[in-house]
């Protein structure tokens, strides 16, 4: 009982944490209001999570969207700068910024909470599905923009614009119910974001994070970094193959035997579940500093 009272402290403090990046990203409190959308100097810098530009809240750029829309212009071919930055945040902590600070996975995490029964996904459905996400990063945020230039050299956003629930949740709802006037051009691709935010919010319910298990094109990105990124995870000499790691990840990866997975989000929820303490956090350079000193001792 006082384990399952700790992780729910635990648990909370992520939230909060959560809801403090959610604010941080969407600070932009008076366009809700006004039914605007900020486009200040700030927008330039993209922070690595999903933050619709569209949002009325948003004060820095998407990346996903940002990277589409630099290879969709006349002006640049690809987008280095962006692309540049997101591989810094990467390197640094992988997909950290999912658990803690993306507004999009915090809507998932809540409505994980809602009391009913939740399924648990063939680990065989799971190993194919979750490459999914790496199509669509592939696919729709690089290739279809480069391959479908129009004469002029400019292309659509064809994530953002016929899948990204984030752009209809923060960005569409919020800026139609503070003006009525754009009600009346919705059409059939609104309807289309909107059955796919309909779909994800159902399925959030009943399993974690589906959007960011199989879809999401950052979280596969950043996913990629995990096994080389300066913040880390390590299994020490004290696990005992207990697998409790593995039962308490809602994400269903096997800790002590991939601590670094490309899908860990960095939650912590197996670090504290872990009896012997085995999984530690770690820095590249705290690590490798600890090490030189028990070199110096043992000398």
């Amino acid at each position: 009982m006082a384990k399952q009272n700790k992780q729910k402290t635990l648990n909370k403090k992520r939230h909060a944490i959560q809801a403090l990046g959610m604010l941080a990203v969407n600070g932009n409190l008076i366009g809700f209001l006004k039914g605007q959308i900020y486009k200040g100097p700030m927008k330039k810098v993209c922070m690595p999570v999903l933050n619709c530009y569209s949002c009325p809240g948003a004060l820095f750029g998407c990346p996903i969207g940002s990277i589409q829309a630099t290879i969709g212009s006349r002006k640049f071919d690809f987008a280095f700068y962006v692309v540049g930055l997101l591989s810094l945040f990467a390197i640094a902590a992988g997909r950290l910024f999912c658990g803690y600070i993306c507004p999009f996975g915090l809507f998932q995490d809540l409505l994980d909470k809602i009391p009913l029964k939740k399924i648990k996904v063939p680990q065989k459905v799971n190993k194919v599905l979750k490459y999914l996400k790496y199509f669509i990063l592939v696919f729709f945020v690089f290739v279809l923009p480069f391959a479908l230039q129009d004469k002029y050299g400019i292309s659509d956003p064809y994530f953002c614009k016929y899948i990204c629930p984030s752009g209809i949740l923060f960005g569409a709802i919020p800026l139609i119910s503070m003006n009525r006037v754009l009600t009346a051009s919705l059409g059939a691709l609104f309807g289309l974001k909107f059955t796919v935010l309909a779909i994800i919010t159902t399925l959030s319910m009943i399993f974690y994070r589906p959007f960011c298990r199989y879809l999401c094109p950052l979280g596969a990105f950043l996913g990629m970094f995990n096994p080389i990124s300066l913040y880390r995870l390590k299994i020490n000499g004290k696990c005992i193959k207990c697998r409790k790691c593995e039962r308490t990840c809602k994400l269903d990866i096997p800790t002590y035997k991939t601590p670094n997975s490309p899908e860990c989000i960095r939650c912590g929820e197996c670090i504290k579940a872990c009896p012997v303490k085995a999984i530690e956090q770690s820095f590249l350079f705290t690590e490798k500093n600890t090490n030189m000193k028990l070199k110096i001792k043992k000398e």
